[in-house]
């Protein structure tokens, strides 16, 4: 929910591959082995599209997120970003340690550094702005209180 709805709401199987499709690019051998022999796709006539920039399904998602969300996009599952993995992305680094030693039941809302916030989206920045904000935080939809020290 990066943008805040759903990033491909199709209501039918085929209307979601397009969907997907449009922003991904029509799979192909390169990014999906094997895809050009399964009988659904090649009996679909699916529309072929090219590879549009998550940028634009996401413009709010700052390029660490960016990074993130495009590990989960893949294809093929083999190289597709795994959960326990994503843990490790700098996205997350914002959060602070306590944040990986949460038990599975407990919420991450359940530390006292962390809150949920309305995004008010991102504004135009200076590049030496833009550079010392992506190294605070990324533009996530919760902050974490952190001191000078532990941001840098």
């Amino acid at each position: 929910m990066t943008s805040g709805r759903p990033l491909f709401p199709g209501s039918s199987v085929d209307e979601e591959l397009i969907l997907i499709w449009r922003i991904l690019g029509t799979p192909t051998e390169e990014v999906w082995p094997g895809i050009s022999q399964n009988k659904e796709f090649i009996n679909g006539k699916f529309p072929k599209y090219l590879h549009e920039p998550l940028r634009n399904l996401v413009p709010r998602l700052d390029p660490v997120g960016l990074s993130l969300l495009t590990g989960f996009l893949l294809y093929n599952s083999s190289t597709r970003k795994r959960a326990q993995d994503a843990l490790n992305h700098p996205y997350f680094y914002s959060l602070g340690p306590e944040v990986f030693q949460l038990p599975d039941t407990n919420s991450i809302f359940s530390l006292d550094d962390i809150e949920l916030q309305r995004d008010p989206g991102q504004r135009p920045q200076s590049s030496n702005q833009a550079e010392l904000s992506s190294r605070r935080r990324p533009n996530h939809c919760y902050s974490h209180s952190m001191s000078m020290d532990e941001r840098f």
